[in-house]
């Protein structure tokens, strides 16, 4: 940060990421480690956040946490406030896709998608919300092109989308002045997004194809240093994204 009055330095300040063991989640925690940020960092994979913390150069500690399970992620920001004193930055990041065609779509995937992206950002909003009140903070949630278009590849997902959004936009007119409220919507994104049916994106896309979590993360890092003002909403998309609809 410049140390002008018009943006926040992250340097000390507490930020807590979902879904922070691979991808945009990763990513951003390593962006905001060089920014000097102190770190909570979750996921279910306790392992692979374990390393994260241990190889960021900075003090972050790792939280193993189901954000489906609502115990779990009021574990995580009690212990994210216990260490650090507060949270000043909510990355919003959990997320996954599930199968595609609705007429074939499992009950069991369908509700996968909706408790991890809907329930799970819900979750981790409630309980962060009164801390981010308190430090002035921004909550960023990464949204997606699937939540601003229609998208034939899997409605549900889609429609997780369309939730996150609505909610953040909503939840930004709730909070008024007291909390900078910011969805991040990218594209296609080279992660291991994907994984669990078919091909990974990191695998189908080329590296120049499409954007790189390391874009993303620079987005979310530049939305959780806006001060007074916020990014209401910023998108990311590939360079040939947009055709005529």
């Amino acid at each position: 940060a410049d140390g002008s009055d018009m943006t926040d330095d992250l340097d000390g300040r507490t930020v807590l990421v979902t879904g922070a063991s691979s991808g945009i989640g990763r990513a951003t925690a390593e962006a905001m480690a060089a920014e000097g940020a102190t770190l909570a960092l979750a996921a279910r994979s306790e392992d692979r956040i374990a390393a994260l913390a241990d190889r960021l150069d900075t003090d972050a500690v790792a939280v193993p946490t189901d954000v489906r399970e609502e115990d779990d992620v009021e574990a995580l920001v009690s212990a994210t406030v216990e260490r650090f004193g507060g949270i000043d930055v909510l990355v919003n990041n959990a997320g996954l896709g599930r199968g595609s065609s609705v007429s074939e779509l499992s009950t069991e995937a369908y509700r996968e998608m909706m408790e991890t992206n809907a329930d799970g950002m819900f979750f981790a909003a409630r309980a962060a919300l009164p801390h981010l009140k308190e430090s002035g903070g921004t909550a960023v949630f990464v949204g997606s092109f699937a939540g601003q278009f229609p998208r034939s590849f899997n409605p549900v997902y889609a429609a997780t989308k369309w939730w996150t959004r609505g909610f953040a936009k909503s939840l930004s007119a709730q909070a008024g002045d007291d909390v900078g409220v910011t969805v991040i919507n990218p594209s296609e994104v080279r992660t291991e997004f994907g994984s669990e049916d078919g091909e990974r994106f990191e695998e189908r896309f080329e590296p120049g194809e499409v954007t790189e979590p390391e874009e993303v993360a620079e987005a979310i890092v530049f939305a959780a240093t806006r001060s007074p003002s916020m990014v209401s909403e910023l998108d990311l998309y590939r360079r040939d994204k947009l055709t005529d609809f």
